[in-house]
């Protein structure tokens, strides 16, 4: 399983005007929180984020998010949203692991010769 280091800048500024300046930096507005911690808002690289997206276990996976300062923390994607027409991602949600935490994740299945398997209706 690969390991995503996903860098973070933090911001203070939010709102929708905010959230389109940093569109038209090729940044995404996302947010951290979770683990009885304050939500923090931050902006991840687009093309970046892109290259993640390939690989369909960046979903599943737990990710590191480093920010300024070299903090880093652990965290999973919890929800996307995307242009409606664009290849573009326009915000993301963080959800921050801690470490005696139980996560429940939807992870898929992939079953291999699924389609030679002679108990398989046809």
């Amino acid at each position: 399983m690969a390991i995503f280091k996903v860098k973070a800048e933090l911001r203070d500024d939010t709102g929708k005007g905010a959230s389109r300046r940093l569109r038209h930096q090729n940044l995404i507005p996302a947010i951290v929180y979770g683990a009885g911690k304050e939500p923090r808002a931050v902006s991840v690289e687009h093309h970046k984020v892109l290259k993640f997206l390939e690989d369909e276990s960046f979903f599943t996976s737990i990710l590191e998010l480093s920010t300024a300062g070299g903090k880093r923390q652990k965290v999973i994607l919890r929800d996307m949203q995307r242009h409606p027409s664009k290849p573009r991602i326009m915000h993301m949600d963080f959800q921050r692991i801690a470490d005696n935490e139980i996560l429940h994740m939807n992870i898929p299945l992939h079953f291999l010769n699924e389609d030679t398997c002679p108990a398989a209706k046809t």
